[in-house]
């Protein structure tokens, strides 16, 4: 019981220390682990290096298939993409492994203080963040020697001997065991900390720890497959590829690589058991994407296979659900916070759709145009909501100091991106009620709607293209157009009271037409928020 209790703490000390060392690492990198998804492209290669950086930042392979999982449910990612991305998580999760197999328990002490000194007396940014990957090293190795020195007395239970020594005989068996394991701590880094543990003190010997191995490696599956319940076809797709990568690769080592592994791995630390698991867990992913690489697109084909999409299912999203937004990217809020980008992209684009159906109304007289913006102004206010609830909840996740700020702007700007959308609601019911009245503008009236509508959807649409750039021009433009349309506003208003001093306009047409004016201003005043917003972030 006690060995029990032991172990339990230094795999929950081991577990904390790798999920702290994995958030520093996440917040040091920021934006650039953006920047590598972006790098993602359809070539498969790149797909692997980039599931290898990403994997190796946030200490996940766990973590970095549920977030392909979340891309392919998006439409983000294709799956010829993510085949790549999760055979480089496999590699990337090698290096938690490698780093455990060092004897490094008595760094580990330093670490940790040196990392709290600078955590609780630093107000630096950068600094905490260094502190955190240090603390976390120091635990994971503290948890470590919790697991070894938890372990030591097995070695004089002639039953627990018996038993490793049997799944030396009985591979199958010890693939199980892996899985087994694997799939309850929902991480393969800390079961095979745990076997690296054990051979260290002598216990399990290369034989029965090879399946073990092989075992974490399917174990790691079990995570993308829970998270991809709920999700569409495609990213079930994505959660069967990463089980079969990993169950073919399995069946090629047990069935010929094995003892070619062995001899090298045995080869390379003759002595240190730890060092040669760790070795055959890199060799291990290593040779099984060097061997797989190019089979990929069958791969991706045994997925669709497997998981096959029926007739009469629809995958594509409808105007009415948010695309981009998947809960699964909190573990890493950089990437989330790209995700409520593209999200807020596309609710602008509503936006920009309803402003221009709106107008039409009263341009054109068009009769179609009011149940148009009301479908748009329901889909913007459906985003506005769901967006909203979404950064809330990203809010409370462990972000960096600049990605906080960047929700917080993002919260702002996603309110006057709506508040377009509610202006232009109430212009098509301004032309409604011409229609109903049978009423015109004047010539000179509608030129001038004409004119301050042109240039305000400008500055609006300039802003939603500010938004995804880091041309600080837009700005410029922006501020320059809104003096432009307070200007026009003022010299139009000014000009219709002449015109209704003459009896050229009625009391209604005045009403209706001042307050167009006013809509599309505030319009613009939106647009200079929204820029402002961007401005700050830069």
């Amino acid at each position: 019981m006690e060995i029990a209790i032991t172990l339990m703490g230094g795999l929950g000390m081991f577990l904390y220390g790798m999920t702290v060392m994995g958030e520093g690492l996440q917040k040091a990198a920021g934006s650039k682990l953006k920047k590598i998804i972006e790098m993602l492209t359809s070539n498969v290669v790149m797909g692997v290096l980039v599931g290898t950086v990403v994997t190796g930042i946030i200490q996940s392979s766990s973590a970095t298939t549920v977030m392909v999982v979340g891309f392919v449910n998006a439409g983000i990612m294709t799956l010829s993409q993510a085949i790549g991305v999760i055979m480089g998580a496999n590699i990337g999760t090698t290096v938690t492994a490698q780093l455990v197999s060092f004897s490094l328990e008595d760094v580990a002490p330093i670490a940790l203080g040196i990392g709290i000194v600078f955590y609780m007396f630093t107000s630096k940014e950068k600094t905490k963040q260094i502190a955190e990957i240090l603390i976390g090293f120091g635990l994971l190795f503290i948890g470590m020697e919790f697991m070894k020195n938890a372990v030591e007395p097995l070695s004089e239970y002639e039953s627990f001997r018996n038993a490793l020594l049997y799944l030396s005989k009985n591979p199958v068996l010890g693939i199980l065991a892996g899985f087994a394991i694997t799939g309850i701590v929902q991480s393969s880094s800390a079961s095979m900390g745990m076997l690296i543990a054990l051979a260290s003190q002598g216990l399990v010997p290369l034989t029965a720890a090879l399946p073990i191995l092989y075992g974490d490696n399917i174990g790691t599956c079990v995570t993308s497959l829970i998270s991809s319940l709920g999700a569409s076809r495609n990213a079930k797709r994505a959660a069967v590829m990463h089980l079969s990568f990993n169950v073919i690769g399995t069946i090629l080592f047990m069935l010929v690589l094995n003892k070619p592994i062995m001899m090298i791995v045995q080869h390379l630390d003759p002595e240190n058991t730890a060092r040669q698991i760790a070795n055959a867990h890199t060799l291990f992913n290593l040779t099984n994407v060097v061997i797989l690489l190019p089979f990929s697109k069958y791969i991706v084909k045994l997925a669709e296979r497997l998981v096959p999409i029926k007739e009469e299912e629809v995958e594509l999203a409808t105007e009415n659900t948010t695309k981009y937004l998947d809960e699964r990217m909190f573990e890493t809020p950089s990437i989330a916070l790209g995700n409520a980008l593209k999200e807020i992209l596309r609710m602008g684009e509503k936006s920009e759709k309803s402003l221009s159906s709106s107008i039409s109304s009263v341009i054109d007289a068009d009769p179609k145009a009011f149940d148009r913006v009301f479908k748009y102004e329901n889909t913007v206010n459906m985003l506005h909501r769901n967006i909203l609830n979404y950064l809330l909840k990203l809010s409370n996740t462990n972000m960096n100091s600049n990605e906080r700020i960047r929700a917080d702007n993002y919260f702002h700007i996603v309110n006057d991106i709506e508040r377009v959308s509610d202006h232009a609601k109430n212009i098509v019911e301004i032309g409604k009620n011409l229609i109903d009245s049978d009423s015109r503008f004047s010539e000179s009236g509608l030129d001038e709607i004409k004119t301050v509508y042109n240039t305000a959807f400008k500055n609006f649409s300039t802003a939603i293209e500010y938004i995804n750039s880091e041309d600080d021009s837009l700005f410029d433009d922006i501020m320059e157009r809104e003096k432009e349309v307070n200007a026009l506003v003022k010299k139009y208003r000014n000009d219709h009271l002449n015109r209704f001093n003459r009896g050229i306009c009625t009391v209604d047409t005045s009403v209706f037409f001042l307050d167009i004016l006013s809509n599309l201003e505030r319009v613009s005043d939106h647009s200079t928020n929204i820029a402002e917003k961007i401005k700050s972030i830069h």
